[in-house]
């Protein structure tokens, strides 16, 4: 017989790098013909229902953010706030918690996926309901946080050779990311009733076998979560679709940095005259810089002139599956989030990395040194590229006789074969969904 179908709830970090994955594996349950109740912030409703794809069994359930001090009026998700008022947020997450606890009584779920909120397994067995634990994050960086000089002070067995470790400015990098996310993370692994993971054992299995015998806890691993494909606007109507269609077969370089990422103009105009440097075609698509009223306004000095034809700027986020698939895109430069990586790992491009927070500096590492299936961008000093350290990774590996653009080539090939392979990532959202199904059942007997 067919289980039952269940009711969850997820309750993700406000950040819209955090609640779309959610609602990627919203849909999958939902496709399952499970339904999803959705806790979220008001605002971030509206730029979420695009990605609801089963209207009718995945329900928004908007939350009044509390203020608090220190925290910017009407902010409610990351992207209203700078990095530095994380703290703000995470304190006004907890506030929300009669909110939840309130929407928990009402509607009765089977179970509730978390990640930052330490303190709703506490809150699920008080109304006897499952809770899941559901890190988006790289199982890479989750399993460093018990490594030597990390929270725990344990060394993971498993770990990757002595080559993966922090370089430079990457330890000033992780602070913030230990100080804000490491209690939550171990408090709510630690009192869980489940671990699951956005990833799948072909790339991190190690590190998924060592988080299970560090918390002996199962971990259901649910796959990369792809979204879905955007049908709404077919790929010939996109504006962009005309520029890249005028140059050969995978000349074009790619860069974005995700939704979160505002550089400093400095920063921006290094990366701009990195790409402009190439002397390949190439479609950038970023935030504008901090201080400036639009990305043109930020832009070099005679830059849009000097890369006319060439050379494409875009503002904001642009749909990136639909712009790696264009045969005539070769390279993606990204900062390694955990969409973006799965996005490019899919695609037939080469990919060079340039990590800006946490735990895309160890999931670069992995990529680049373990997997060898990327580069990464020589950093200076202070943290950031120059111009010519960007031109010479792209470079190196869009080079067709460049040894090193043969060998990540190759390995990138080999990975995505078996990634692809027939009912591998299927696979593993069929099992997920048996596991949370035995969970419940065993809650219930």
């Amino acid at each position: 017989m067919e289980p039952p179908k269940f009711h969850a709830f997820m309750f993700p970090w406000f950040a819209f790098g955090h609640m779309i994955p959610f609602l990627h594996l919203a849909n999958k349950l939902a496709e399952k013909g499970h339904r999803v109740t959705f806790l979220v912030p008001k605002k971030a409703q509206k730029q979420l229902e695009h990605h609801n794809m089963f209207p009718d069994s995945i329900v928004f359930h908007p939350l009044t953010v509390p203020h608090v001090n220190g925290l910017p009026v009407g902010a409610e998700t990351t992207s209203d706030i700078s990095i530095s008022v994380d703290n703000f947020l995470s304190e006004a997450l907890d506030l929300t918690r009669d909110q939840v606890e309130a929407a928990v009584r009402a509607l009765k779920p089977d179970l509730i996926f978390f990640d930052f909120a330490r303190w709703i397994p506490e809150l699920a067995r008080e109304h006897k309901i499952k809770s899941v634990s559901y890190m988006i994050a790289s199982a890479t960086s989750v399993a460093h946080i018990h490594a030597p000089g990390g929270p725990l002070g344990i060394s993971p067995p498993s770990y990757p050779s002595s080559k993966v470790f922090f370089r430079g400015n990457d330890a000033h990098t992780m602070t913030a990311f230990y100080k804000r996310v490491c209690h939550q993370l171990t408090t709510g692994f630690k009192s869980c009733d489940v671990i699951a993971l956005r990833t799948c054992k072909e790339i991190e299995g190690k590190f998924c076998d060592y988080i299970s015998s560090l918390y002996h806890k199962k971990v259901l691993l649910t796959g990369p979560m792809l979204p879905e494909p955007d049908t709404s606007k077919p790929l010939e109507e996109q504006y962009w679709s005309q520029f890249l269609s005028g140059f050969p077969h995978g000349s074009v370089v790619f860069c974005a940095f995700g939704r979160q990422t505002v550089l400093e103009k400095d920063q921006f105009q290094e990366l701009c005259l990195g790409m402009e440097m190439t002397g390949l075609p190439f479609l950038l698509a970023v935030n504008r810089p901090r201080g400036s009223s639009t990305v043109q306004e930020g832009l070099p000095e005679g830059f849009e002139e000097r890369v006319k034809g060439r050379g494409l700027v875009l503002e904001g986020w642009v749909h990136h599956t639909l712009i790696l698939s264009h045969p005539s895109v070769g390279c993606f430069v990204n900062h390694c989030g955990p969409g973006a990586i799965w996005e490019c790992l899919m695609s037939d491009c080469q990919i060079v990395l340039v990590p800006i927070l946490n735990d895309q500096v160890l999931f670069t590492r992995l990529m680049t040194e373990e997997l060898e299936i990327s580069v990464e961008v020589l950093r200076e000093k202070t943290g950031w590229f120059t111009k010519e350290s960007l031109r010479d990774a792209i470079k190196s590996v869009m080079d067709k006789e460049s040894d090193l653009g043969k060998l990540v080539r190759s390995n990138h090939a080999k990975l995505k074969e078996v990634l692809g392979s027939p009912g591998l990532l299927d696979g593993y959202v069929d099992n997920f969904v048996e596991a949370l199904s035995d969970l419940i059942n065993v809650k219930k007997i």
